[in-house]
This record gives structure tokens, C-alpha cells and sequence, in this order.
């Protein structure tokens, strides 16, 4: 049986929750990812058979408010935030807690303003090793309280492991984001370390490794995201792939694939074994189940896509790339964005800022939309954003009868 966490009740839905209980009552081995769809008549919502808070958002959760609760006289250090959710992030600083760092690792508090008394949560990303060195030696206790991702520290187990046996590891992440920065300090531990942002840069890495491009182009591409005295010509002779738990799993298996390509055409099929390290082990399941689940809606269809989760959630982007790649979709952080039934505000991931645009709904009808979020999402979220949404159909039916009529219809 799943374990069960103990979250805030403010974060716990009524409508989406009973879909997902529902779901679970019927398919417990998750081997069913079609979509739930509810009709209320003029619009019919169409949910991912997975979304919203996944294991480790969840133990982050759990452990950060019973820090809180058993610590009220204390001062409580996050080092960033906790999880990429702006409502989340919110709460927690109403209550006191305060960001050590920004996202991106910008200082916000001075380390020497922190003491042996006060409490230091690491949030779900994880942390660099230099960081968790400079508060050994402060005296500051962070192990009590460290919210890192089991799934993130599997990551960095592999990374170490093919390390130590002779591989550079080479990260399929985001740069600047903090679980890449915290996997690759941990990694540079035992292993030349590179990052590569997408196939794209993978290909480059492919060329580099077949000598189809020169030297000068790795230091032009990777230059900022490898190792203190990465040696392309030693070091790109053997490799393991590991991830940011949040990016494409496609795109992972897409990277593996180009540098294990480059690998055989430079050193032969029949030696690849001995130059590339089997990491498959390393996908984050959860991340997996949300993708998977998502490409199962879009292969449903439908006239529009909405998308909550906070702006900077790398699992949330992906999400909506996925979801535009066939239908018009809408990034939002909550159901404040929807302004009105001709006005939404949402994010655009190309211009990284936040637009309106007119006219969003269909004019047809039925209207069927795609509801989802990323696993920084509590599920209260997207009961909001679906209340919301009904509010513009004002000849919409009632929430629980239609609730009632799915269930019953399947069972």
C-alpha cells in the first residue's frame, strides 16, 4: 500500500481527489492511463489519470509544516524554495520561514547571520555538497531536516557509482535550475561532470565525441556547465547518462540515445558496454507517470488545454509544451488567472512573461477542455480552477451529480 503523508488540510481537494481515489479503487497498478472525463453539458473537463502532488512534493510537505508545528520558538531556514509552487512558497514565508537563496542561488540571507540554534530545511531539490559542508562546519543542523526527494538521491547514487567506475557523467538538466546545481556538486565528487540542456546539445556532444567537430566547439557549448578541468579528448571517452528528475523522460531516452550512437561510431559496436553505462534506473517515476498520462489525454483531444503550477516548475512546463505541441493550451498559476470567460492571464514560455489574451474560449459547444497540473500543484488548485471554469457556464450541472453519474456509469 502507498504511504500515506500527512499534509495540510488547506491543500487537500474535494472534487479532484475523489477522481483520483476513484481512479485508484479501480485501477490500482496504474496500468489504465485514459483520461477522466466529467460532462457538465455545455463543457466537458477532461483530467489526466495522473497529476498534482507527487511522492516526493509530498514528503517535502509533511516534513517542513511538522517542522513548524514542533518548532514554534525557532528560526526556520529554507535554502530556497521549497518546492516551484508560488501559493506554497507563500504560505510558508506567512509563517515565518525565510529563503536562504533564490532559485537561481542568488543570497538573500547572509550565512553568518544564521546560528547553532536556528533550523535549516532543505527543500525537495536537494542541496551541493559545498552547502551541506559550510553548515557542518557552522554547526547548523540540516540532516533533521532535509526534505530531498528519495528519487533525487537515487540520482546521485548512480551518478557516484558510475563515477567510481571509471565514467564521466554527463546530466540531462537545466543549468541554473537546483536540482541540477545539487546533482552536479554531488557528482564532481567522483566524476568528470557535463550538462546537457536538450538533443540538441546532445548532438553537438555526438559530433564532439566522433571528432566531427572540434575541441574548440565543447568549450563554446559546455564551457560554463562541465567540470573544473573537464579534458574532452580523455573524458568523453566514456559515459553515463543520469537527469534532473523533472525533465522529458522522451528526451532523456532521446540524449542516451545520440551519445551511445556517437559512442559505437567511434569505438565500435562490440565495445560499447566498456564506454557507456546503462542508467535507466534513474527516471523518476512520477515524472514518467504525468507525461505518459498526458500524452494518453492529448491523444483524446480536445478544443483547449489548461495548465496550473507555479511559472519557474520545470515539470509543469514540460507539461504545457507537451499539451501545445497539439492543442491551444493555457499556462496558469491558479484560478485568479482566469479574469473572465472572455479574459485569461497565463504565462508564455516563449516570451517568459505573463500575457492576456482575449477570446479564449471556443465559441462551440459541448467545449472540451484538458485539466491538469504539475506535481508542485496541491489538487485544492485545480478544484478551484474547475469551479471557476463552471462559473462561466451558468447552465453547467451540478458538480456531485455529475461526479455520482461518472462513478456509477463505471462501476
Amino acid at each position: 500500500m502507498a504511504r500515506q503523508f500527512n499534509i495540510p488540510d488547506f491543500y487537500k481537494s474535494k472534487i479532484t481527489s475523489r477522481i483520483k481515489k476513484f481512479r485508484q479503487l479501480l485501477d490500482p497498478k496504474k496500468k489504465d492511463l485514459a483520461p477522466t472525463v466529467l460532462n457538465f453539458g455545455s463543457i466537458r473537463v477532461i483530467f489526466a489519470r495522473h497529476f498534482g502532488f507527487c511522492f516526493g512534493v509530498e514528503n517535502a510537505i509533511e516534513i517542513i509544516y511538522q517542522t513548524l508545528e514542533n518548532n514554534p520558538n525557532k528560526n526556520i531556514y529554507l535554502l530556497s524554495e521549497m518546492i516551484h509552487n508560488p501559493n506554497v512558497n507563500n504560505d510558508l514565508l506567512s509563517r515565518g520561514v525565510k529563503f536562504i537563496h533564490t532559485t537561481r542561488g542568488q543570497q538573500l540571507i547572509p550565512w553568518e547571520s544564521l546560528t547553532p540554534e536556528d533550523l535549516v530545511v532543505v527543500p525537495a531539490f536537494g542541496t551541493t555538497v559545498e552547502i551541506k559542508n559550510l553548515l557542518t562546519k557552522m554547526g547548523v543542523d540540516f540532516c533533521t531536516y532535509d526534505t530531498t526527494c528519495p528519487f533525487v538521491e537515487k540520482v546521485w547514487t548512480r551518478g557516484q557509482q558510475i563515477g567510481q567506475q571509471g565514467f564521466t557523467v554527463v546530466i540531462h538538466g537545466k543549468p541554473f535550475h537546483e536540482e541540477t546545481r545539487a546533482t552536479f556538486s554531488h557528482s564532481i565528487q567522483e566524476a568528470p561532470t557535463l550538462v546537457v540542456r536538450d538533443p540538441n546539445e546532445a548532438k553537438t556532444l555526438g559530433d564532439i565525441i566522433t571528432g566531427k567537430k572540434d575541441i574548440k566547439k565543447f568549450f563554446e557549448i559546455f564551457g560554463n556547465n562541465c567540470s573544473e578541468g573537464f579534458n574532452p579528448k580523455k573524458d568523453l571517452e566514456r559515459i553515463g547518462v543520469i537527469n534532473q528528475t523533472t525533465m522529458l523522460a522522451s528526451e532523456t531516452h532521446q540524449i542516451v540515445e545520440i551519445i551511445r550512437v556517437a559512442l559505437k561510431k567511434r569505438f565500435g559496436t562490440e565495445n560499447i558496454t566498456n564506454h557507456f553505462a546503462d542508467t535507466s534506473d534513474t527516471l523518476c517515476y512520477a515524472s514518467n507517470e504525468n507525461q505518459n498520462a498526458t500524452y494518453a489525454m492529448i491523444e483524446k483531444g480536445g478544443d483547449l488545454a489548461l495548465v496550473v503550477g507555479g511559472y519557474n516548475s520545470s515539470n509543469t512546463s514540460h507539461l504545457v509544451d507537451l499539451c501545445n505541441e497539439k492543442i491551444k493550451t493555457f499556462f496558469i498559476s491558479s484560478s485568479e488567472n482566469l479574469l473572465s470567460k472572455n479574459q485569461i492571464k497565463h504565462f508564455d514560455l516563449k516570451s517568459k512573461s505573463v500575457i492576456t489574451t482575449e477570446s479564449w474560449l471556443p465559441k462551440k459547444r459541448p467545449i472540451d477542455l484538458i485539466l491538469t497540473c504539475g506535481a508542485s500543484c496541491p489538487d485544492i488548485m485545480l478544484d478551484n480552477v474547475l469551479l471557476r471554469l463552471l462559473s462561466f457556464f451558468p447552465d453547467s450541472t451540478d458538480i456531485s451529480a455529475v461526479l455520482s453519474d461518472y462513478e456509477s456509469k463505471i462501476l
